[in-house]
């Protein structure tokens, strides 16, 4: 096992999601509870946005930096860069930003295209007052041992980070892929050309999954050793296994479950046109439809086309919508399900949710895209089919639900895989530490970090 001679002091900078669930937010916050738990000192700051979590927020009473409306105006206008710190402190109190945000649609890449390409140049940009009086107040509070960026639109501040606080900075990738190539024309190569030149200023990534490692060091030309895989892991209280065996062999009552954003990009509507399949196919006529997971104003619109779809199939009555369920309300819900679902139409970097539904015994069916394969193979909790096929996800699906002793077999073995490799205290904070340790000895080593270099991801995800 490995020791470490010291706790470590480090900082996470995580952007939130104002009135959103976020993937990547629950992430970040389950991985600083855990390196809590463990001992180790770690300040997490949320950009943008306050975080919406379903777990204690991890940075309450710190600081919004770069905050929303801020970097919105300083983009916009020449005459607010010249604005006084006393109005910009007051656009980044957390209770101003709530409640922009909670008005607010979600962040588009289409809307935002010129704003991310500041952001990617740092101290170039627009927003370098928010980075240089964020660097000030860093240095008050210590310097840290490492710096961990949440995703790789955060790279820009990369370079001024390090050359003030002389710390190492690790980047987690977390799909960045998919909002880069949504971006207009107008923004997107630069943006893409930005980020890989402003990658060399980060000492070592971290993907959640070797095919987006993969993805990511080609496109950003990344050299090798340069990314480790940690798979994401989740906080496993409360995902205790009650009774699942009679929920799976229960054929009066068997339910088809969706838990993510309520979104076309998720695939929930391949989801729908699949339920309609086995409804009209009758061999388990008793099939209901549950959909969870976080819907906010601009995904409402495609949540009522949802209900209209199901509506008109004659199927609106078997089919519930619940939309941003609390923990506990999550985890009720996921022990409900027969069979889950989540057929993204993308190439998901992880899919958390995935590992949710396997800690609560059930199994999955998913695209054969993306990550999912990977994380099939490592627990195998589910099968594959085709992506963006109705045809392919209802046969599959059907399989699982006529065929309760595979169903619980697959549930099982997904649980069991869980708890051993996705927890996110024994495997997440420590393998993510054994990364940020390593990262260390290669500064004060040479030797080591030539060492790590060959053996690159591999050392860490087997």
């Amino acid at each position: 096992m490995l020791r470490y001679i010291r706790e470590m002091n480090i900082i996470q900078l995580t952007p939130g999601a104002g009135a959103m669930y976020c993937g990547n937010c629950f992430r970040d916050n389950a991985l600083v509870a855990a390196l809590r738990q463990m001992g180790h000192e770690v300040t997490m700051i949320p950009l943008y946005l306050p975080l919406t979590l379903d777990e204690e927020d991890q940075s309450a009473g710190t600081p919004i930096f770069f905050g929303g409306i801020s970097v919105y105006l300083e983009q916009k206008s020449g005459l607010f860069r010249k604005a006084p710190r006393w109005l910009r402190r007051v656009l980044a109190s957390r209770k101003l930003l709530a409640w922009a945000a909670g008005r607010a649609a979600s962040t588009r890449a289409t809307n935002v295209g010129d704003i991310l390409l500041s952001m990617l140049r740092g101290e170039e940009g627009r927003q370098a007052r928010e980075l240089e009086e964020f660097i000030t107040w860093l240095k008050r509070q210590g310097k840290p041992d490492a710096i961990c960026l949440s995703n790789a639109l955060l790279v820009g501040m990369a370079r001024r980070l390090k050359a003030e606080l002389h710390t190492p900075v690790v980047c987690t990738l977390q799909g960045e892929d998919t909002f880069l190539d949504a971006l207009p024309e107008s923004h997107r190569a630069a943006c893409w050309r930005t980020l890989a030149e402003r990658a060399s200023d980060v000492d070592l990534f971290i993907a959640p999954s070797r095919y987006f490692g993969d993805l990511m060091a080609k496109r950003l030309g990344l050299p090798t050793g340069k990314v480790r895989v940690v798979f994401n892991g989740i906080n496993l209280e409360g995902f205790e296994i009650a009774n699942r065996k009679s929920q799976i062999e229960n054929p009066s009552a068997p339910v088809l479950g969706y838990f993510a954003r309520m979104c076309r990009d998720k695939g929930l509507v391949t989801l729908v046109d699949a339920y309609i399949l086995l409804k009209h196919r009758r061999n388990v006529p008793r099939l209901k439809l549950h959909v969870g997971g976080s819907c906010g104003p601009a995904d409402e619109p495609f949540v009522k086309e949802m209900r209209k779809r199901l509506a008109e199939a004659g199927y609106i009555g078997e089919a519930s919508f619940s939309p941003n369920l609390n923990r506990a309300e999550k985890i009720h819900f996921l022990r409900s399900l027969s069979v889950f679902s989540v057929p993204a139409l993308y190439g998901e970097a992880f899919g958390l949710y995935v590992i949710e539904a396997l800690a609560a015994g059930v199994p999955v069916v998913q695209p054969r895209s993306g990550a999912f394969p990977e994380l099939i193979e490592v627990t195998g909790g589910g099968v594959l089919c085709e992506p963006g096929d109705p045809k392919a996800l209802a046969d599959a699906i059907e399989q699982l639900l006529l065929n309760s002793k595979q169903a619980l077999a697959l549930g099982e073995a997904g649980r069991k895989a869980v708890f051993e490799k996705f927890s996110a205290e024994k495997t997440m904070a420590r393998e993510t530490l054994r990364v940020l340790e390593s990262l260390k000895n290669c500064h004060q080593s040479p030797a080591t970090c030539r060492k790590d270099d060959k053996q690159g991801w591999d050392a860490v995800s087997q």
